[in-house]
């Protein structure tokens, strides 16, 4: 796509239209999506959510522990289909959210993979529990931005697949 741009760009010049300016073309997706997160190569609902900064993933049985150090964390996480995987983490930091009405809740955040479509990205994660949510996962800017356009009016229009991406690593 960045190439298709310089060649329009640089035909715009030898035509004469030093103005037109090419709008990046992102990706259209649903505002609820099926994504594949890593470790694991677990695949869940996720909901896009452009007015949240950071993801957040559906986390039960949440256990701190010590590594070498360093502060972990232990959670089993379940998709809409019942399979449970436990995952292991390092806590990068601990988040101060904001909640409706009631005190900032603090929660643990780690770094996760985070492939949809053929787009995959290690981004930071908030763990909380979720089950009383539709989605065991929001997906937030920090993931979304420079490639994907999210259209309200549209759910799971994409099919998932990082292998080829993972592979060329």
């Amino acid at each position: 796509m960045k190439r298709f741009n310089q060649i329009v760009f640089a035909a715009s010049l030898i035509l004469g239209y030093p103005f037109l300016l090419i709008a990046e073309v992102k990706q259209v997706i649903g505002w609820i999506e099926y994504a594949t997160i890593f470790p694991g190569n677990f695949k869940i609902k996720a909901k896009l959510d452009t007015g949240a900064r950071n993801s957040s993933l559906n986390a039960v049985n949440i256990v701190e522990f010590k590594r070498g150090g360093e502060i972990f964390v232990r959670f089993d996480l379940t998709n809409w289909k019942g399979r449970t995987e436990t995952i292991e983490a390092k806590v990068i930091r601990m988040a101060k959210i904001k909640q409706h009405n009631s005190e900032p809740e603090r929660r643990p955040v780690i770094r996760i993979g985070i492939c949809l479509k053929k787009v995959y990205k290690e981004v930071e994660v908030n763990l909380v529990n979720r089950s009383n949510f539709n989605y065991q996962m929001l997906i937030g800017r920090s993931f979304l931005k420079g490639e994907f356009t999210v259209d309200p009016a549209k759910t799971f229009t994409i099919k998932t697949d990082c292998r080829k991406v993972l592979l060329n690593e």
